[in-house]
């Protein structure tokens, strides 16, 4: 793995104060889960199989950060990450998802990352073979003849140093050539799939796609999009699809992370109604997984008994021991993230690296235009926020989004017409763009 992965608790926590407001019980918690399984990897193989991680349960409204942590610690070390939905799942004899996707789904994940490091790694020799290739159509190789057998000369010739050097400094971008495309001969019956049977039909293109013969289909395009093309399909001659696939299970397995949302969705104790039945049985079946069994994919068996489980949900209509006994005993980690303040707002607009306020600042200047915020526009906004989630229904962070895009509608609308203006906007600005919405006692209408 990525020498990132050594990074301390500590650090872990201040990597993710750049992005995310607050939650520092939460940051703490996943920061150590985090650290545990470098320390594993560190352990002698027979103890190192004994330690399973301590998977942790997220409780709190929705758009405080729950996701965002869980998936900004993937990418921090690089690991396999997927997010999935409970309620997208329900038990055998229900209509919905297999529970076994979810592994799928984060072996897929870990393949795609593992080839794209291996890609990068032979990006020159492959854009070296595809010029070679492009010149070989621009430049054809002459024929020379030895009685009755015909060999195809290779020799750089001045024509085609010529043509290369024009290609390299992207004077030929632009000429259309028609080349070979390597395609997977796979062809899947059409029409309506059936509630539930995604998941099938995804194994059966699978299957197909492994033992499908390649196809070779000549095609036109430019240049510049056929050296694309053709250094996508070399690079993936130069590498190992078996090691890819093999490394792929390796860290799918050992530092894979799987973030259930909704979790208390499928909470609830079953009176004997199909719905409590149906959330009951949703849990049995995410049991084994989180439990650690061996899930079949494309890539081999993947064994889940070290990978870490995050759970999240709100918890308003049901509490975590409302869960099946043996799920609550799976999350022995919990934490509670807090509902957002006033103050936490502000610094949501104003402080991380993705912060709201940047992006839009960014958005405009592509169209020269200047975009500045005062201070009290600032606060506007985010007291305008509180008050909106305390009225109607707490969305956490996700409400300063439809607040922001109301003020900045007009501009963006107009955005190319006023190209080298600075435009200020304060709270006097925020008031009156948000004005329907402040006065308004059905809040609902206008910010969803």
């Amino acid at each position: 793995m990525h020498l990132k992965e050594e990074l301390t608790p500590k650090q872990i926590v201040a990597e993710l104060d750049k992005y995310i407001v607050g939650q520092r019980e939460a940051k703490k918690a996943v920061a150590i889960a985090l650290r545990n399984r470098w320390r594993r990897q560190k352990l002698p193989e027979d103890l190192r199989d004994e330690i399973i991680p301590k998977n942790i349960l997220m409780i709190g409204p929705t758009g405080v950060g729950k996701t965002e942590i869980a998936k900004r610690l993937a990418t921090l070390v690089g690991a396999p990450f997927i997010k999935v939905e409970a309620t997208k799942f329900t038990e055998v004899g229900y209509v919905g998802r297999d529970v076994e996707s979810i592994i799928r789904e984060l072996a897929e994940a870990s393949f795609k990352m593992v080839k794209a490091e291996k890609m990068e790694k032979v990006k020159e020799k492959a854009r070296e073979l595809a010029e070679e290739k492009i010149l070989d159509y621009l430049v054809p190789p002459k024929v020379k003849r030895y009685g009755t057998f015909e060999t195809f000369e290779e020799e750089s010739s001045p024509a085609r140093e010529r043509f290369r050097e024009m290609l390299r400094k992207g004077n030929l971008d632009d000429r259309t050539v028609e080349i070979d495309v390597e395609e997977k001969g796979v062809s899947v019956v059409g029409g309506v799939i059936a509630p539930g049977l995604e998941d099938i039909e995804n194994q059966l293109k699978d299957l197909f796609s492994n033992i499908a013969p390649t196809k070779r289909k000549r095609r036109k395009m430019t240049v510049k999009e056929a050296l694309r093309v053709l250094q996508q399909q070399e690079a993936e001659k130069l590498i190992d699809m078996d090691e890819v696939a093999s490394e792929a299970v390796y860290r799918a397995e050992n530092f894979g992370i799987v973030f259930i949302d909704e979790i208390d969705k499928v909470a609830g104790k079953s009176s004997g109604s199909s719905p409590d039945v149906s959330r009951e049985g949703v849990q049995r079946d995410l049991l084994p997984i989180v439990e650690g069994t061996t899930v079949s994919t494309k890539y081999g068996p993947v064994k889940t008994d070290h990978i870490l489980f995050i759970a999240a949900g709100a918890f308003h209509l049901s509490k975590p021991s409302d869960l099946i006994p043996e799920l609550q005993g799976r999350f022995p980690i919990r934490v509670e993230l807090q509902a957002l303040s006033k103050e936490d707002f502000v610094k949501i607009l104003t402080q991380p690296k993705n912060a709201l306020i940047k992006q839009y600042k960014a958005l405009m200047t592509t169209e020269g235009v200047e975009i500045e915020f005062t201070d009290d526009a600032v606060e506007a906004i985010a007291e305008i926020a509180e008050e909106v989630n305390e009225k109607t229904e707490n969305i956490g962070a996700r409400r300063l989004h439809t607040i922001l895009e109301k003020i900045m509608e007009d501009y963006s609308f107009e955005a190319p017409d006023l190209k080298g203006q600075l435009i200020i906007i304060d709270e006097k600005v925020v008031r009156s763009k948000l004005s329907d919405i402040i006065k308004s006692e059905d809040l609902t209408r206008y910010i969803l």
